[in-house]
C-alpha cells in the first residue's frame, strides 16, 4: 500500500541551546532531527555524540548557537558508569558479544588502588568501535568490516574517579563509577582497562552523562516531555546563545563601533588582554560574537549576522509579549 506523503515541516529561525537528556537506544543525531523536526528550525547541530546505550546530557544548539558548539565539545564531562566485572565483550560495552569470562575477586582496597592508578594523565588507546577516524574512515566502520587497525595512545586526563559503593554488588559483578574527565577520554576503554587492572576483565553495562561544561542533568528535559507540550514551552526550554560562553569575559561595544566589529574590524579600548570575550551591544545588550583582547585592541572570532541578531531580538520581544500577564482595571 502507498504511504501518503508526509506533510512538510515549515520551517523558522530558532537560535539557542536545548539541554536534552538523551534517552536509552537513540543516537545523537536522530535525536538532534527530532528536536529539530519539534522546533521547526532551520539549523541546528549537537555538540558530541553519545553512543545509542548512553544517556544523559547532549546540549543541542540552534541558529547562531551552532557557532559556539565547539566550545562543549572541547569541555570536560561528568560521567556516571556502570562496569560490570568478569566478562570482556567484542565492543567494550553490552552491546558486544562476550569473548572472555574471569573469576571476580575484588575487595574494598582493591577498588581502592584503581581508583587512584587512573586519576590524573593517564594514557588511553581509542576504542575500534568509536567515532574517530582514520584515513578519512570512521573507526566502527573498520569494526563492523572485522578489521583492527593501528591507533595511537592518546593522553587524556581524569580530574576524579570515584566508586560511591566500596564493595561490588555480588550478584551481578557490578561496581559503580563517577568519572569527571577532560575531552576525547572514553569511558568504555577506561572501564575495560580497570578491568584489567582488577585482574577479573570489565565491560561498561551502563553510561550516563550527568554533566558538560557547566550544564548539569538537573537543567535538562527529556524528548517525552518535549513532545508533550505546545510550541511556545518548547521554545521556552532554550537557554540564550551566550549560554555557551560562561567562560568568556564581557565586553559592550556603542552602536557605531558594535556595526565596525560586526564587520570583522578590530576595535581599539581600554580593555585587560583576554583570551575568551563575549562581546554585546551596550544600549540592546545584543551578543555580537567572541573575540579576543591583545594589547588593547579587539579582534573579532565567530560573529553573528545582523539579520540573526535580528532574529534573537524578535523572538526575545515575542516571548516577552506572550508572557506578559493580563491586568485587570481596578
Amino acid at each position: 500500500m502507498t504511504q501518503a506523503p508526509r506533510a512538510r515541516v515549515a520551517r523558522r529561525p530558532v537560535h539557542g541551546v536545548l539541554l536534552l537528556d538523551k534517552p536509552l537506544g537513540w543516537s545523537s543525531n536522530d535525536v538532534l532531527q527530532k528536536v529539530k523536526w519539534l522546533l521547526r528550525a532551520e539549523k541546528a547541530g549537537h555538540t558530541g555524540t553519545l553512543d545509542p546505550l548512553a544517556t544523559g546530557v547532549l546540549p543541542l544548539c540552534f541558529g547562531a548557537a551552532t557557532k559556539f558548539s565547539q566550545l562543549q565539545l572541547d569541555a570536560d564531562k561528568t560521567y556516571a558508569a556502570t562496569l560490570c566485572l568478569g566478562k570482556k565483550t567484542s565492543t567494550g560495552d553490552a552491546e558486544g558479544d562476550v569473548i572472555a569470562t574471569r573469576p571476580v575477586s575484588v575487595t574494598a582496597s582493591d577498588l581502592a588502588r584503581v581508583a587512584k592508578q587512573f586519576t590524573g594523565l593517564i594514557s588511553q588507546v581509542p576504542p575500534m568501535h568509536s567515532a574517530l577516524k582514520k584515513d578519512g574512515k570512521a573507526l566502527y566502520e573498520y569494526a563492523r568490516a572485522g578489521l583492527e587497525v593501528e591507533r595511537l595512545a592518546r593522553e587524556v586526563n581524569i580530574y576524579e574517579l570515584n566508586i560511591p559503593s566500596a564493595h561490588v554488588d555480588i550478584e551481578n559483578n557490578a561496581i559503580n563509577i563517577i568519572v569527571k574527565c577532560s575531552k576525547g577520554t572514553y569511558i568504555r576503554t577506561l572501564g575495560e582497562d580497570m578491568g584489567e587492572a582488577l585482574g577479573c576483565g570489565a565491560h561498561l553495562s551502563a553510561l550516563r552523562r550527568v554533566g558538560t561544561g557547566g550544564f548539569e542533568i538537573s537543567q535538562c528535559v527529556t524528548l517525552d516531555a518535549l513532545e508533550a507540550m505546545t510550541e511556545a514551552e518548547r521554545l521556552d526550554c532554550l537557554l540564550p546563545v551566550d549560554s555557551l560562553l560562561p567562560e568568556h569575559a564581557a565586553v559592550t561595544l556603542d552602536s557605531d563601533n558594535a556595526g565596525r566589529f560586526l564587520s570583522g574590524l578590530r576595535r581599539r579600548g581600554p580593555w585587560p588582554d583576554a583570551s575568551q570575550v563575549a562581546v554585546y551591544e551596550n544600549e540592546t545588550k545584543a551578543l555580537l560574537g567572541t573575540a579576543h583582547v591583545a594589547a588593547g585592541e579587539l579582534i573579532p572570532g565567530r560573529l553573528l549576522s545582523p539579520i540573526e541578531i535580528e532574529q534573537i531580538a524578535t523572538a526575545s520581544r515575542t516571548q516577552t509579549c506572550d508572557h506578559t500577564p493580563d491586568v485587570q482595571p481596578i
